[in-house]
């Protein structure tokens, strides 16, 4: 049997040109795969760069908040330290590092120096964590007052007015002169040494006295 020679030479580079056309289509389809995917891969590495930056972004605003809260600026404070280990003996650090609006008489070093001997060793152990915490919540008032608020109150009382502790007991507040003077529940006065200490989640009055309820 004779073959057509050039019959079969077309049949032939017709066969290479399908072929080669076929094969050309799978580099195409296997060059778009890959564009695809770096393209997916890129946009993923995009976006997880983004939710990282994002989450370093709200970090470092947690601890600028942490740090201007009124636990930070109390620890930050050379004249605050056995208020800071109270506060964390007692568990109430959170409380006044978390957001929200409080006003702190807090006592001094030298206002604790005062309590009577061995009180502070007392109230500081882990069986009296109870008292500790109805001690310092009696020196905490929800709500930011700065002193021109205090005066205010004082005003509009007449000379006097009280304040409700989140221990849910009652400080008085009144005027000696210029200064404010604040008297607890067992009639102790304790004074304003520095006020209007501002923080992210509330104010700071630095007091001379360790407040007791009745």
């Amino acid at each position: 049997m004779k073959f057509n020679k050039p019959f079969v030479f077309v049949l032939l580079m017709g066969f290479v040109v399908a072929f080669s056309s076929c094969e050309d289509n799978k580099k195409k389809e296997q060059i778009q795969l890959e564009e695809q995917e770096a393209t997916a891969k890129a946009e993923s590495d995009a976006k997880e760069a983004e939710m990282k930056e994002a989450q370093a972004h709200e970090e470092k605003k947690k601890e600028e908040a942490r740090t201007n809260s009124i636990a930070g600026k109390a620890m930050a404070s050379r004249d605050l330290d056995t208020l800071v280990i109270a506060l964390n003996a007692a568990g109430l650090s959170d409380m006044l590092l978390a957001e929200g609006d409080y006003t702190v008489f807090a006592p001094t070093d030298h206002a604790f120096s005062e309590l009577k001997k061995g009180m502070l060793d007392d109230i500081t152990k882990p069986e009296n964590k109870e008292m500790l915490v109805g001690v310092l919540q009696y020196h905490v008032i929800a709500g930011k007052m700065r002193s021109e608020d205090l005066g205010k109150a004082i005003d509009a009382g007449k000379g006097k007015a009280e304040l409700t502790t989140v221990k849910g007991d009652k400080l008085t507040i009144m005027r000696d002169g210029d200064q404010i003077i604040i008297r607890d529940g067992k009639g102790k006065k304790a004074q304003i040494v520095l006020g209007n200490i501002d923080a992210s989640n509330g104010i700071i009055h630095q007091v001379n006295k360790v407040l007791m309820s009745k």
